[in-house]
């Protein structure tokens, strides 16, 4: 593990959706996203499609749990991700202290929708306003910019992401 960036594995392993933010609760597998199950319509987007904060494609943030809105490792975000699963966050024991005091529980597991519960330094796709409140009470988490969706500027501003960078792209030219 390089220090401050958090472990990723890449064991393989498949996690049902779970996100402790109580925007889709229903278990299902990792490869259809969970709101749309049941349904059986799919509407997830192409990581390959998606932006990062940098401009660039959107990398993966973690497999080990498997993170992401829709379970694919990445923070995509489509229109039916309304808590905005953005920020790719090395996530820091004072983090999920200020999580579950929130209400928003994401150490506990729950073996219901295969969650092995989080502990400090695995990456996770985080709601962006969880991590601007996080930001705004000094305990904001590490994040990865080239995986953090470019969606979150919708909420987070560039600069506060700026400054808990853990990775640095090989072109440095945007973060001047």
């Amino acid at each position: 593990m390089v220090s401050g960036v958090g472990r990723q594995r890449t064991s393989g392993e498949v996690c049902s959706a779970f996100t402790g933010a109580r925007c889709h609760p229903g278990a299902a597998p990792a490869t259809v996203p969970p709101i749309h199950a049941a349904r059986g319509a799919s509407v997830q987007p192409e990581p390959a499609d998606e932006r990062n904060v940098l401009g660039g494609p959107l990398e993966p943030c973690g497999v080990d749990p498997v993170t992401g809105f829709y379970r694919d490792g990445h923070c995509t975000s489509g229109p039916e991700d309304l808590g905005s699963h953005t920020v790719c966050s090395v996530v820091s024991a004072e983090f999920l202290a200020l999580q579950r005091e929130l209400g928003n529980d994401l150490v506990t597991p729950r073996p219901e929708y295969g969650f092995p519960g989080l502990k400090p330094g695995d990456r996770w796709c985080v709601v962006a306003i969880r991590w601007l409140q996080a930001y705004q009470a000094g305990t904001a988490t590490g994040v990865v910019l080239a995986a953090t969706n470019a969606r979150a500027l919708d909420i987070v501003p560039l600069e506060a992401l700026r400054q808990h960078a853990v990775d640095v792209p090989d072109d440095v030219s945007g973060l001047e």
